[in-house]
């Protein structure tokens, strides 16, 4: 059995990781598709206007790259603390 130090600091690593993860998922899914959209739509991506594109699928794209890299993090910290299966 692992002391209560360390379930301590596994889950303020693993909070840690969440908080950081949903800040950048918000800043991509509401700062790209919302507050910087007419700055973002001057440009295209497969013909439609970027900030359009954020709005619809890149906010989409953006979550699942996030879901492997928490994969990664928590792999890791799995191994760290001698939890990983």
């Amino acid at each position: 059995m692992a002391p209560p130090g360390d379930h301590r600091r596994y889950w303020r690593a693993n909070l840690r990781y969440l908080a950081i993860l949903l800040t950048i998922w918000f800043a991509v899914s509401f700062g790209c598709g919302i507050l910087f959209v007419e700055p973002l739509n001057q440009y295209r991506i497969g013909g439609a206007e970027l900030g359009f594109w954020f709005a619809q699928q890149g906010s989409i794209y953006a979550f699942v790259v996030l879901i492997f890299v928490y994969v990664y993090l928590m792999n890791r910290l799995d191994a760290e603390f001698g939890v990983g299966e």
